[in-house]
């Protein structure tokens, strides 16, 4: 930036005109990356209206490039792809701001303390009773049953920091945990409740863990006047897993009519299911 440019848009952020600074951030913002090291010179500024707005603008950079980033992971995701990752990175597109690096390395210390609780166990049964005891017990996670159809609730960030989520969410953290500790767990597909299978062991992390019977399965799908089929309990793919975790995030943004957002999390799904049609 040339200082005769500098001192123009201090001159412009400085301007008592509310719109005329919506205008200037704004197509500060639109050069995007090729304006970051200005405007990191800016929000260093003496003038805190002047530093306050270039920070302000340099938030809205970095808030467009997670979303771009997510759009780009959404057109490129497979079934095999790193599931955590998808979440971590949806996450950066919805919180403006985020920063998951703390949550990650929380989330890596319990899978370390599982390990050392698990690692004497010899059946599938056992494993996933200690499981459940960290996650649930210890742990204090739990179904938000009180505001179930929050955007928090389908948000990794958000559940790791309040302990509440839904099925899949839930599900999701008991898979990052135990798989740094060694154990697999699989997320289940399951209409209306989706839950987990560890072995031939099927449990439900909405309800801390508890471990479900095939009855169980079928009684879950009788609420959806289903019969239970063998697909229902197949194992779910990265893709159907964010898949789902979208679905849930687009029928809270339509409940709330936030329009702006719904539209992001559309175009996110029809990106995933693109080939699937």
């Amino acid at each position: 930036m040339m200082i005769g440019q500098k001192e123009a848009i201090v001159r412009l952020l400085q301007d008592n005109d509310p719109e005329t600074v919506r205008l200037v951030k704004e197509q500060l913002a639109a050069v995007g990356e090729d304006a970051r090291d200005d405007l990191a010179s800016l929000a260093e500024f003496e003038d805190e209206r002047v530093s306050r707005h270039a920070r302000e603008v340099l938030d809205l950079i970095a808030d467009r490039e997670a979303e771009d980033e997510f759009t780009l992971l959404c057109h490129l995701f497979g079934d095999h792809h790193d599931l955590e990752r998808a979440n971590w990175m949806l996450g950066r597109a919805l919180i403006p701001g985020i920063d998951f690096t703390p949550l990650e390395t929380k989330v890596n210390a319990w899978g370390r303390r599982f390990l050392l609780k698990s690692s004497g166990a010899v059946s599938s049964r056992e494993r996933v009773l200690l499981l459940a005891n960290f996650m649930s017990g210890e742990l204090g996670f739990r179904g938000n049953t009180e505001d179930y159809y929050s955007e928090k609730n389908c948000l990794l960030p958000c559940v790791i920091e309040s302990r509440l989520g839904i099925p899949i969410t839930l599900t999701l953290l008991y898979m990052m945990v135990a798989a740094r500790a060694g154990m697999c767990v699989e997320g289940i597909n399951l209409p209306g409740h989706f839950i987990a299978r560890h072995g031939d062991l099927y449990f439900d992390p909405f309800h801390r863990g508890r471990i479900l019977t095939k009855a169980d399965c079928v009684s879950i799908l009788a609420k959806q006047h289903l019969s239970l089929q063998k697909t229902h309990l197949a194992d779910a793919t990265a893709r159907q897993i964010l898949v789902r975790v979208l679905a849930n995030l687009l029928y809270v943004f339509d409940l709330k009519h936030d329009l702006d957002n719904h539209s992001k999390v559309n175009a996110w799904i029809r990106a995933l299911t693109a080939d699937c049609c």
